[in-house]
C-alpha cells in the first residue's frame, strides 16, 4: 500500500525543474514568442468571424483579411482617439506647468515654516535629485527607443503571423492528437474547439465591458468637469485588464488633473467617487451580464500570472500570461488527470465542464 501511495505522490522537484526550464526557454525566445502568443490569441478571436465569412462562399484568405483589417481599424481609431487626446493636453501643458510651480512655491514655504527647512537646503535636494535623474535619462531614452523599435518590427509580424496560423488551421489541428497518449488523443479536437469557442465568447464579451466602463468612466469625469475626460476614461476602462490595481493607476492623472484645475479637494474626491461607483457597477452588474462564461481563475494565481509575465516577458508577458493562465484553466477542467490544477485555479468549487454553446 505504502508503494502505490508512493507510486502516486507528484515529482514535486521534477515538476519544479519543468517550471524553472520553462521559464529560461521563455525568456530566451521572447523576440519570437512574444509576437506569435499574440498571433495566436488573434487567431483564437479572429477563427468564429473568418469561419462565418467563409461559410458565405469568401476565399479563405478574402476571408482573413476581412476579419484582420476589422481588428486593426478599430485598434486603429482607438490609438487615434488616444493620440488626439494626449496632443490637446500637451498643448495645455504651460498653463498646468504655472499651477505646479505656483504649488511647489507654497509646498517650498510649508517646509520652510513647519520643517525648519531653508531654501537653500531644499535648493540643494532638487539640484541633487535632478542631477540623478540626468543621469538616468539617455540611458532610459536609449532603451526606450530600442524597446520602441522592436515593438514596431513585433506589431508588424502580428498580423503575418495570425493570418498563417488561421490559413493553416487544419493542419495544425491534425497534429495535436499524436502528440499526447491514445486515451486523450480523440479528446483534443473537442477541447481545442471549446477553448477557442470559449475564449471567443470571453474576449467579446471582455471588450463590451471595457466599452461599457469606458462610456460611464467619461460620462462621469465630464460630469465632474474634468478636462481630457475621454483620454482619463478610457485609459482607466484599458487598465481594468489588472486586478485592483488597474483602477488605481488608471485614476491617477485624472485625480491629479482635478486638483490642479480647480484647486479645490472636493473634485479629486468626485473622482474617487465616479470610480468606485464604476468600479461597482462592472463587478457586479455588467460583467456578468456580458459575459457569458465567466473565466473563474483565482486572483491570487492571476496576480502570480502577471508578475511572472512581467519578470519574463516585460510588459507583453503581464498582458498574455492572464489569457494564458485562462486557458490552462480550461483545458483542466476537460481532462481528468488535470482537474486538480482546474481545483487549484478556480474560484471556490471546482467548475462544470464547458458546455457546448
Amino acid at each position: 500500500m505504502s508503494h502505490d501511495l508512493s507510486a502516486r505522490r507528484p515529482d514535486y522537484l521534477r515538476l519544479l525543474l519543468y517550471v524553472l526550464v520553462l521559464s529560461v526557454l521563455l525568456h530566451l525566445g521572447q523576440t519570437l514568442l512574444v509576437p506569435l502568443s499574440f498571433a495566436l490569441l488573434l487567431s483564437f478571436v479572429l477563427y468564429p468571424i473568418c469561419r462565418w465569412l467563409e461559410k458565405r462562399k469568401l476565399p479563405r484568405p478574402l476571408a482573413i483579411t476581412l476579419a484582420l483589417l476589422l481588428v486593426l481599424t478599430a485598434v486603429g481609431g482607438l490609438l487615434l482617439l488616444l493620440a488626439q487626446q494626449v496632443m490637446q493636453f500637451s498643448q495645455e501643458w504651460p498653463s498646468l506647468r504655472e499651477k505646479v510651480a505656483v504649488l511647489a512655491a507654497q509646498l517650498r514655504e510649508y517646509l520652510l515654516l513647519h520643517y525648519d527647512l531653508s531654501l537653500y537646503t531644499q535648493e540643494m535636494w532638487l539640484e541633487s535629485m535632478l542631477l540623478s535623474a540626468a543621469q538616468q535619462v539617455l540611458p532610459l531614452a536609449h532603451q526606450v527607443l530600442y524597446s520602441s523599435a522592436i515593438s514596431l518590427v513585433l506589431l508588424i509580424l502580428i498580423p503575418f503571423y495570425c493570418f498563417l496560423i488561421l490559413y493553416y488551421r487544419e493542419q495544425f489541428a491534425a497534429a495535436l492528437p499524436p502528440l499526447f497518449p491514445q486515451a486523450d488523443a480523440a479528446k483534443i479536437q473537442f477541447i481545442l474547439r471549446q477553448t477557442i469557442s470559449t475564449f471567443y465568447n470571453f474576449i467579446r464579451g471582455m471588450a463590451l465591458v471595457y466599452l461599457v466602463v469606458g462610456i460611464l468612466n467619461v460620462a462621469g469625469l465630464l460630469l465632474l468637469g474634468v478636462p481630457h475626460a475621454v483620454l482619463f476614461g478610457v485609459v482607466a476602462s484599458l487598465l481594468t485588464f489588472i486586478p485592483y490595481v488597474g483602477i488605481t493607476l488608471g485614476s491617477l492623472l485624472p485625480i491629479s488633473m482635478a486638483w490642479l484645475t480647480y484647486d479645490s479637494v472636493w473634485y479629486p474626491l468626485g473622482v474617487v467617487a465616479v470610480f468606485t461607483v464604476v468600479q461597482y457597477l462592472e463587478a457586479n452588474l455588467i460583467f456578468p451580464l456580458a459575459v457569458s462564461y465567466r473565466l473563474q481563475v483565482n486572483t491570487l494565481f492571476m496576480i502570480l500570472a502577471i508578475i511572472a509575465g512581467g519578470i519574463i516577458w516585460g510588459a507583453a508577458g503581464m498582458i498574455l500570461f492572464v489569457p494564458f493562465l485562462a486557458i490552462v484553466k480550461l483545458v483542466a477542467d476537460q481532462v481528468a488527470d488535470w482537474q486538480p490544477i482546474g481545483l487549484l485555479l478556480g474560484i471556490g468549487t471546482h467548475a462544470d465542464p464547458v458546455k457546448d454553446r
